[in-house]
């Protein structure tokens, strides 16, 4: 197995704060202008015009990413910064409201408006894709239907949206609760082969119902323009070590799959039912309460199912050379995700005297600096 195979690609998308008020931010038109000048085709507009989209250049290893990763961040950071805004990534703004926001005037987000009515309006929500490099078409099919099962997982591991409109949701990851108005959303079907992939998406593209499979937003699907399996379930981080590490996890489970495939083993696969409950309590409690280990009938906590799959891919991590990334995942699972700091720092505002208003901008504030910390 050559492990150049396994490359990288990490997408996030950002929202534009004013850097005083933590109000949300329309990007100016210098502001996209200067990055897509000096970034060169690694930074374009999303659907919402306070959004920011950045791709990172297809990376050997973990290290490659973090370098260009780093590079986009900050490049990003300080164009904005002329014009008085910074860039946070979190799934949701803490008090903004999607009423007040417009999409971008593209023929892309043009249609979009169109076919999706007012669902994709609310959709002032932003995620992280991780792309891992599996050229075979086969594999690709084969291994989706087995990595579906840990997707909950990663999940519970980056949720950053507790808060929506200014309330605290309960939720640890309300983006899910957005995203899956959409059509064509959720854990991905199971398929037993390229050619029922490709018959079953080219029956809605026949029909002209999508132009192609980027309208398929499933989370967890063979990339389009890529020969790459693309992780889409994860909230953004806001710091970008926790990022790197949830990307690292992506390319070690493809790894470890691929090995039993090579062994002519596979990840049993269960009921889509089953993995949707897990996919629930992720997005419900992120890494409070626990999973649903199958095999034992049991809910574990997420530290316990987090040191099963460090077992899992401790080869895989080894040969690819992430193994502090996979090890950050222990922690963050002990210590909690972004939805439980922006809750702790809303309470101690709130605890000083704060009003209501002032502490959810408190929350805007750490999110900028969780934004810069590793950079």
């Amino acid at each position: 197995m050559t492990d150049a195979a396994f490359t990288l690609g990490i997408e996030e998308e950002y929202l534009l704060v004013d850097r005083e008020t933590g109000d949300l931010r329309e990007a100016p038109e210098g502001l996209m202008e200067a990055c897509a000048s000096e970034l060169e085709g690694q930074v374009s507009p999303e659907f919402l015009q306070c959004q920011i989209e950045i791709g990172t250049r297809v990376c050997r290893d973990i290290a490659g990413a973090r370098d260009d990763l780093r590079r986009l961040r900050t490049t990003v950071s300080a164009h904005a910064a002329a014009h008085g805004l910074s860039p946070i990534a979190v799934s949701c703004h803490p008090f903004a409201d999607w009423k007040d926001q417009h999409h971008t005037d593209r023929a892309r987000y043009n249609r979009l408006a169109e076919d999706l009515g007012g669902v994709v309006r609310r959709m002032l929500i932003c995620g992280m894709h991780v792309h891992v490099g599996l050229p075979d078409d086969e594999t690709r099919i084969d291994l989706m239907g087995q990595l579906s099962y840990f997707l909950p997982h990663m999940l519970a591991l980056s949720a950053s949206s507790p808060f929506w409109q200014g309330q605290d949701t309960r939720l640890a990851s309300y983006r899910l609760t957005v995203f899956d108005n959409l059509p064509r959303t959720g854990l991905p079907p199971l398929f037993t082969s390229w050619a029922e992939y490709q018959r079953t998406t080219e029956t809605l593209i026949e029909l002209g119902l999508i132009e192609d499979t980027t309208k398929i937003w499933w989370d967890l699907r063979p990339s389009h323009r890529f020969p790459t399996l693309e992780t889409r379930i994860c909230d953004v981080s806001p710091r970008m070590e926790d990022a790197l590490s949830l990307a690292a996890l992506a390319q070690c489970l493809a790894r470890f799959l691929h090995r039993l495939r090579q062994k002519n083993q596979r990840w049993r696969i269960y009921d889509r039912f089953l993995v949707n409950e897990n996919r629930w309590r992720a997005q419900r409690y992120g890494t409070a309460e626990g999973l649903i280990d199958f095999g034992a009938r049991a809910i574990i906590p997420l530290t316990q199912a987090v040191g099963d799959i460090r077992e899992l891919i401790a080869e895989d991590a080894a040969a690819l050379g992430c193994e502090a990334e996979i090890a950050r995942l222990s922690h963050i699972a002990e210590t909690g995700t972004s939805a439980a700091r922006q809750r702790a720092v809303y309470a101690a505002a709130r605890e000083a005297g704060q009003d209501h208003e002032t502490a959810m901008r408190a929350v805007v504030h750490h999110l900028v600096e969780e934004y810069h910390l590793d950079l």
